[in-house]
């Protein structure tokens, strides 16, 4: 039992280095909406958020996720649920050549519990058709989540 618990805590504490070293990716928070009453503490809700893709000038990404309220909402200790959706643009000319990006590469994290559970965006460059496909998922680093959803890019010619 008490090399379990050391076990355990060992995990913990590598997660937790991890987690103050990898800095947060910056993206713009927009105004959430109510979806559930709670007496005490905040409503659930539905929130909003934009990013630009780091190295793609000119793709664009809104990625909306469910939010726990109540009191451990309020507190941020709660486990929000792997409720997500994407949707990503051309919202500007994109000047970068696919071929020199990598085929797959994370772009987005966001934090959805207080230790274990994410939110990823990632790249995936879809060369035979020049098209950069936005996967988003949930993971958990003890158990995976099969919630997912995606959003596609073409690369086009921009406006004259």
């Amino acid at each position: 039992m008490r090399i379990r618990s050391g076990v355990y805590c060992g995990l913990a504490a590598f997660v937790l280095a991890g987690l103050a070293a990898a800095g947060p990716v910056r993206a713009d928070d927009l105004p959430c909406v109510s979806t559930t009453f709670r007496w005490m503490g905040p409503n659930d809700r539905v929130c909003a958020s934009a990013f630009d893709d780091p190295k793609v000038p000119g793709v664009a990404c809104h990625i909306s996720q469910a939010r726990t309220g109540g009191i451990k909402g309020g507190l941020g200790l709660a486990e929000d649920p792997s409720r997500f959706s994407i949707a990503c643009r051309q919202v500007g000319p994109i000047s970068v050549d696919i071929g020199s990006l990598s085929d797959r590469e994370s772009v987005y994290s966001a934090r959805t519990s207080v230790f274990f559970k994410h939110t990823h965006v990632y790249r995936i460059v879809d060369k035979q058709r020049n098209t950069l496909v936005y996967l988003a998922i949930s993971d958990k680093i003890i158990e995976g989540s099969p919630q997912n959803a995606v959003s596609t890019v073409p690369i086009m010619p921009w406006g004259h």
